[in-house]
């Protein structure tokens, strides 16, 4: 699996995850986004419908029409809209199966978790770890 640590430092969340979200898209796949906070989910519906070339069409989890959304908004890893992409918008790591791309955005209050899961994937097999920083306004990777 692949793991994209996206370090968040100049823009918020929802803002990093609606740019991945589109390219996710524009690749033809499907995007499950992750977090515990339903304030987060707003705010990230919010920056998906309102991208400056496009609007991406999500949904809540659980609205009845979990399948048909190319971006399903949750507080869980059940991708029921087929989902192989996963944001965890959060910094909160979750372990689960079925995924084949995983971006972890983290900021300064989850950093150290973080790192920390840096060095745990590193040690397991099956991990491709990558790193992603703002540079300005482009995300460039880093180490």
């Amino acid at each position: 699996m692949r793991v994209d640590f996206y370090q968040l430092s100049r823009d918020p969340a929802e803002t990093a995850v609606a740019l991945i979200a589109q390219k996710v898209v524009e690749s033809g796949q499907r995007l499950l986004v992750v977090a515990g906070d339903p304030l987060l989910h707003a705010r990230i519906s919010d920056a998906l419908w309102r991208q400056p070339d496009t609007f991406l069409a999500n949904g809540p989890a659980g609205s009845g029409h979990d399948a048909r959304q190319p971006i399903l908004l949750s507080d869980s890893l059940d991708a029921a809209n087929g989902a192989t992409f996963l944001a965890l918008a959060d910094g909160q790591w979750r372990e689960g199966d079925g995924f084949e791309r995983v971006f972890l955005f983290f900021d300064d209050s989850t950093i150290a978790a973080s790192q920390e899961l840096w060095r745990e994937l590193g040690s397991r097999e099956g991990f491709e770890r990558n790193f992603w920083k703002q540079d300005g306004g482009k995300w460039v990777k880093a180490g």
